[in-house]
């Protein structure tokens, strides 16, 4: 209990950094977008290629995410500090909702240019996957009361979990689909028909979620250790069992 009190009253002290990070990340992306809107339309998709500057960062950031759900986990289990379960958690969620994000500009994208809002093909057959994965992983955490047994089995879960990321990435060179090889490659240069400003634009917006993802971490991690604390003092009075 003393030890969620100390966790409590280090949330609610000022934060600097967490409004900064906010800052920077409405900075970066309204000077993205407007340089991506401002650049000449796309020689092959016109302006529709311009659902990139979300489409390719939501991806990103959920990639971002899904490693950070089991690096946390994995500090946890050689550690055994509650904070990492609750970054892992954050972590979870966050990526869950910007692959759903990634999935709804996808299906926009992809119903001008395929014919259809989804197809079952390798890339988007193994990002549904991720709904399942992670979905699963919030579920046990709601299934289990516990806090240590609970933190443990999810942080199994997550480390096995970020194989997904992996997969995902290499499903367009692995297996052949539709959907397009990757717009950010790990080796090689981004290329626009365009324009450069879409590179410039596409960078900028990447960074900008990245940046985004540890304002929300923190953020969400904040309102982990409220509800960590309120769970400890359930637990206390025997309105929980373990």
């Amino acid at each position: 209990m003393m030890q969620a009190q100390a966790n409590l009253n280090a949330a609610a002290s000022p934060d600097r950094l967490t409004p900064a990070l906010g800052i920077l990340t409405l900075v970066l992306m309204l000077t993205g977008l407007y340089i991506g809107l401002s650049a000449p339309p796309d020689l092959n998709q016109g302006t529709l290629v311009r659902l990139m500057f979300v489409h390719v960062p939501a991806a990103w950031l959920s990639y971002l995410a899904y490693g950070g759900t089991g690096l946390f986990g994995l500090l946890y289990l050689v550690t055994r500090q509650r904070r990492y379960d609750r970054l892992a958690l954050s972590s979870a969620e966050m990526g869950l909702m910007f692959t759903v994000a990634t999935i709804i500009v996808g299906m926009l994208w992809a119903k001008p240019t395929w014919g259809a809002y989804w197809v079952w093909e390798p890339r988007l057959t193994t990002t549904a996957l991720s709904l399942v994965i992670y979905g699963g992983y919030l579920l046990v955490r709601s299934l289990i009361e516990e806090p240590e047994r609970r933190a443990r089995v999810s942080a199994v879960i997550g480390v096995v979990g970020t194989l997904y990321v992996p997969v995902n990435y290499m499903a367009v060179e692995w297996w052949r689909g539709i959907h397009q090889t990757q717009t950010l490659k790990l080796l090689g240069k981004i290329d626009f028909a365009g324009s450069h400003a879409y590179g410039i634009a596409l960078g900028l917006m990447t960074l900008a979620f990245t940046v985004l993802y540890f304002y929300l971490l923190r953020l969400r991690g904040k309102i982990a250790v409220m509800q960590e604390a309120r769970e400890e003092r359930l637990f206390e009075r025997g309105e929980l069992n373990g």
